[in-house]
């Protein structure tokens, strides 16, 4: 399906998502939202489909975030029930996101990334919650997920304040995992992506799942005693996938992962 604003390849199992709206940074308006959220739909209902990344069209922006003078001229602001870019309410998807952040994210583009289970940047890569600059919030995520992602001290630094962050700083505050030159950033994700799908889909679901799940549960002991109520985790347990890895075990071969 041709989308008017971003881009959609599909490699193998792979999916690459591309924000194509460079003229603006890839800020993202009403109609952009919407595409994303029939992609990502796609993505998780699609069982050939096992790991995407996202990443932003030229090599300025990964995404500005939200398109402020589409919304200042009265454009339209709606956004579909998985959120800003079709990802920052969507809590059910347990197939693992990597976002390959290119230059900018800011305000939305950065919640965006952090809505991503993993991020890779550019060394030109900035990060920032500007959004009290223009009497905003970063109500898309940012303010919930970057404290836990980096502790609520070290967040509260970068929201209070809605200063950049470098990629090599990003680095070291742990929201990033991996910094490259720009031309290998790409090259860096599909690695990534291939590693993962090297593994049991499934398992993999269960995984982040579990993490994800495990965080909002009271106490270690409940996200144990839970776990196993998870609708992914009992999928595992039900799959031809559980069965194929220990047998390729046994056998001394490489699983032949199905995926369900």
């Amino acid at each position: 399906m041709a989308y008017e604003f971003i881009k959609v390849e599909r490699e193998g199992p792979l999916t690459v998502v591309t924000l194509n709206r460079p003229e603006v940074m890839n800020a993202l308006h009403s109609a952009a939202h919407f595409e994303l959220h029939e992609v990502f739909d796609a993505f998780a209902a699609d069982p050939e489909q096992w790991v995407a990344i996202v990443t932003g069209a030229g090599e300025r922006a990964f995404s500005a975030g939200n398109d402020l003078k589409h919304q200042a001229s009265g454009g339209k602001m709606e956004s579909p029930p998985s959120g800003f870019a079709g990802l920052t309410s969507r809590f059910d998807l347990t197939k693992p996101l990597i976002a390959a952040v290119n230059g900018i994210a800011m305000g939305g583009g950065f919640e965006i990334a952090l809505a991503c289970d993993i991020i890779l940047a550019s060394e030109t890569a900035v990060f920032a919650l500007p959004e009290p600059r223009v009497g905003l919030a970063a109500l898309a995520g940012g303010l919930h997920r970057l404290p836990r992602a980096i502790g609520t001290k070290r967040a509260m630094s970068m929201i209070l304040t809605a200063r950049r962050v470098s990629a090599a700083e990003g680095r070291e505050l742990g929201f990033v995992a991996e910094v490259t030159a720009p031309q290998d950033l790409m090259a860096a994700a599909r690695t990534l992506a291939k590693g993962i799908c090297e593994l049991g889909p499934m398992s993999i679901r269960a995984s982040k799942e579990a993490v994800y799940r495990g965080l909002d549960e009271p106490s270690l002991e409940a996200a144990l005693m839970g776990q196993n109520r998870y609708p992914a985790i009992a999928a595992l347990y039900r799959s031809e996938d559980f069965v194929e890895g220990p047998l390729a075990f046994s056998q001394k071969r490489a699983p032949a992962w199905k995926g369900r």
